[in-house]
């Protein structure tokens, strides 16, 4: 009696039937549209793993059907570039190398790693002959120091009659500038005119001003997905703060060195409670701050 034959195994791609040839996928809120091959281009990568499920539906999808993945969903381009041509072209005053090799360690792209790292150690190469661009992706502190020792910095003579260069502090490798934050909250004024409880409610603190300052006062606290690869020397409205604690974005000005210098607020009545007299008060308030 013939045995029957065993079923000949093919590529995952024609194996996993269920996924379609065109994906959908809900980046941190960025929708990005590829090939499904594309996503399974690179084994044993995270997304090689996650399209490699026999079933759709075991992975997270948002309320239209994507699939979501919670990572930041303006570096994924990137990733998807790579995976697509299995290089990356990064854009001029590209500042974001070091954040973007933490997201191709996430999806197990161990040459993106290292690609990203040979160009991370070319930037930080003392020897390196730095280009004008180079230089903009450099850390504020390192930018700061050259524009010293070509303007700010005073040669002064010692006993010996030997030019001796004063030593800087860290105070004084900090650019000056100013800072802007501004937020939207309401509170209710009752009857009694005595306050609700909740009174401030900060639904999100906004920054403007020099990116490069606000980068360096607030780091990875700082959400940038309104106006992503801005140039650092170049300034923005349109960036926020991923918590809502104001005292907290005080704490970080303050220990960047920056002072408050002016402040401003207004506010407008926009709903009265027909049953309690209620009302509810919106408002919107602005603090600058500054730094010598």
């Amino acid at each position: 009696m013939a045995m029957p034959e065993k079923p000949i195994r093919t590529n995952p791609s024609e194996e996993l039937s269920n996924f379609p040839e065109i994906i959908e996928l809900n980046v941190g809120g960025q929708v990005y549209i590829t090939r499904y091959p594309t996503l399974i281009s690179i084994p044993g990568s995270l997304l090689w793993e996650m399209f490699n499920e026999k079933n759709p539906g075991s992975l997270i999808q948002d309320s239209k059907g994507r699939f979501f993945i919670d990572r930041d969903g303006f570096l994924f381009r990137y990733v998807l570039d790579y995976m697509r041509d299995m290089q990356v072209v990064l854009p001029d005053h590209f500042p974001e190398c070091g954040r973007l090799q933490r997201e191709a360690e996430y999806f197990k792209l161990p040459e993106l790693v290292k690609m990203l790292a040979l160009k991370i150690n070319k930037l930080n190469s003392p020897g390196n002959d730095l280009s004008q661009s180079d230089l903009e992706e450099l850390s504020p502190s390192i930018d700061t120091m050259l524009n010293l020792s070509s303007s700010n910095t005073i040669p002064v003579t010692g006993p010996d009659n030997t030019l001796v260069m004063p030593t800087a502090t860290g105070s004084d490798l900090k650019k000056a500038g100013f800072i802007t934050i501004g937020y939207r909250g309401s509170y209710t004024l009752g009857r009694d005119s005595q306050t609700d409880a909740k009174f401030r409610r900060v639904a999100r603190i906004m920054v403007c001003g020099k990116i490069s300052l606000a980068k360096e006062v607030f780091g990875d606290t700082l959400n940038e997905s309104r106006d992503p690869d801005r140039p650092p020397e170049r300034y923005t409205s349109r960036y926020y703060l991923k918590f809502t604690f104001l005292e907290q974005a005080f704490d970080k000005l303050a220990d960047a060195g920056f002072h408050m210098v002016a402040c401003n607020s207004t506010g407008t009545c926009t709903v009265t409670h027909d049953q309690t007299d209620d009302k509810i008060w919106t408002s919107y308030t602005e603090y600058v701050f500054y730094r010598e």
